[in-house]
This record gives structure tokens, sequence and C-alpha cells, in this order.
């Protein structure tokens, strides 16, 4: 039976540990490094917490504590696909913890990076994820004084003080230029949206190879300085084709992208992958199902997310976090949307 109070009465931590004949450090564990609390006792103390609607006073527990419980969660775009996957990483991670998240959004702008990492160091944050880094060094020497750990999502070529979950998106690019051109395309356009340090690098590794193969054109660019969408990919190939109508393949910066090209090649009555490959960038949940499924860089998106959060929740509970750069990698997956490689 759930046990109610009187208007205005809030149950407290004590009250929780009387009920359960515990000490208040031993509910207070439970909520917050429920590990290291036996599993049978957890249960009857979880319970008690459920029937007596106690709610833990955070403001009282920042107090107490060196921190507030709460990890700052900073990403590029939250109307981004791809960021979606690496947040369920973050959330799957904390979900089981006494820990919550705060999200902002830098719209990938530096001053808004370092106003948000400025306003969370001020709220005693329990620990800065920055998904993007796209002021990296405009906020170094913020990071470089936080007092909570702080973990950074980058690219594997940039240099970071500190720890970094990375990827190396020229090598990703590469790779999928590569397989463009082995399965014998040649005139090879990469399309993206807002030019941040990923995309940035991503252009790089395509032009590198195209180059390496003396088919590089700077036409052969083509991007908008705003979030990608399915709209934007049918816009980009129409201009894409515009600027140099012998165009035979596709890099799309993402999936969405990659997305509103096939639709738009298909209005246009071009064969996929015949008449035009298309390749991806993400492998999001919509590129396999889709008709052809999507040829696509598979991006290590929830576990990025997952080990970030991770490596928070282990530096809170006391644990030294080391400096180092994690690489995840990354997978080329070879579906419809281009020819088949020659065995």
């Amino acid at each position: 039976m759930r046990l109610r109070r009187g208007r205005g009465e809030r149950t407290t931590l004590h009250d929780v540990a009387s009920k359960a004949g515990v000490s208040a450090i031993t509910v207070s564990r439970v909520l917050r490094e429920p590990e290291k609390v036996s599993a049978d006792l957890r249960q009857r103390i979880l319970k008690i917490i459920d029937e007596m609607d106690y709610v833990p006073d955070q403001a009282a527990r920042a107090l107490a504590s060196r921190h507030n419980s709460t990890f700052g969660v900073l990403v590029a775009s939250l109307t981004n696909r791809a960021f979606l996957g690496f947040m369920q990483g973050v959330e799957e991670r904390v979900r089981d913890t006494s820990y919550r998240i705060q999200y902002a959004n830098t719209h990938n702008d530096i001053e808004e990076e370092k106003r948000q990492v400025r306003l969370l160091l001020s709220q005693n944050t329990a620990g800065i994820v920055l998904g993007g880094m796209e002021g990296r060094d405009a906020v170094s020497e913020l990071l470089q004084r936080a007092a909570c750990p702080v973990v950074q999502v980058v690219d594997i070529g940039l240099q970071t003080a500190g720890t970094a979950i990375a990827l190396n998106h020229i090598e990703a690019a590469a790779a999928a230029t590569r397989h463009l051109l082995a399965c014998g395309y040649r005139r090879i356009a990469i399309l993206g949206g807002s030019p941040d340090e990923r995309s940035r690098r991503r252009i790089e590794g395509f032009s590198r190879v195209m180059q390496e193969a003396g088919l590089f054109e700077l036409a052969l660019i083509q991007y908008e300085n705003a979030a990608t969408s399915t709209q934007m990919g049918c816009r980009l190939l129409r201009r894409a084709l515009k600027a140099v109508p012998d165009i035979d393949a596709v890099f799309c910066q993402n999936d969405d992208i990659a997305l509103g090209v096939l639709f738009e090649a298909q209005r246009m009555g071009k064969r996929v992958p015949d008449d035009l490959g298309i390749c991806g960038y993400n492998d999001l949940d919509f590129a396999s199902v889709m008709e052809p499924p999507l040829t696509t860089v598979r991006t290590p998106l929830f576990e990025m997310g997952y080990r970030s959060a991770d490596l928070m929740i282990r530096a809170a509970s006391g644990k030294r976090l080391e400096t180092q750069t994690i690489d995840l990698g990354f997978e080329l997956i070879e579906r419809k949307t281009t020819r088949r490689l020659s065995a």
C-alpha cells in the first residue's frame, strides 16, 4: 500500500531509512551507487522508496556533494538523426543510475558551445560530454579548468586534452570514395550540410582519394549551410547535376541526404545503381529497408554515447578518468545502391 503524507509534508531520506531499518547512508548508496548494495537489500529499499513516494532533494544533495548528479551532454544539432543514436546510447547507460542528463544544442556555433560549457560548469555538474567539439580551441581553457570530468567526442585526428571517444572521419570518407571508384564510378560528387569539423574532414578524405585518382574537381563538392535533411538531398542532387551533368555517383554525408537523393533520382528516371550510385553515412535505422537498400558507412553512434556516459559515471563515482583517445572505428556496409564489386 502506497503511504501518503499530509499536504506540504515531504518524505525524507531518514524516513525511508527508519522504515527500512537501515542507515541513511545505505539508502543514499542505493540511489547513488546501487552496485555497492546487495540485490535483495537494494530491492527492499527501492520498494519502500516507491511506497513512501520519496523524491530525493537534488539541491540538498548538490550542497552535500561535490556535484549535482547531472551530466551535461552538448550536441551540435538536436534535429540531426545521427545524434539520436548517440543520445540513445547515453540514455541506456544512465537509465538505472541516480544520474540525470541535461542536453544542450550548440547549433554548430562556437560561441554557443562556450556559453553552454560555462553554464554547466557554474551548475556544479557531475560531468560534461561534448559531442562534436566545433569550438575545440575556444573551449580548451575552460575544459582544462573544469572541476568535473569531461569526455570529448571528436575526430581521431584532432588533438585533445583529456579523454576522447573518437572516429576517423577522413578515413571513413576515403573508404566510401574508394568503394565507389572500385564499383566503376568515376564522376563522384560529395553532398553535405553544415560544414562543421566532422563534415570538413569527410570532404578532406573524399578529396584526397579523388585527387589520387586524378578525378577531382571542386564542383564535385556540393553542400548547404544547414542541418541535413531528406529535402536537402533532393536539392543537392539537382544542383550537383547542374554543375557537373555527367555525375554517376554521390557520397552523401548523412543517410537522410542519401534518401533524398534516391527519391530525386527516381523522379528523374535515373536507375540506381546503374545510372547513379549512392553511398550514405552513419547507417541510420532506415538505411537497410530503403528500396534499394543503402550502401553506407556504419558509425558506432550508440556505442559512442554509451561509452561516453560510462566514463562519466565511473569518474563521478571516484574512479580516475585517464587521458586517452578511444577509436571506435567504422564499417563500410555494401548494399544495393552501388554496383556489386568484381570478384
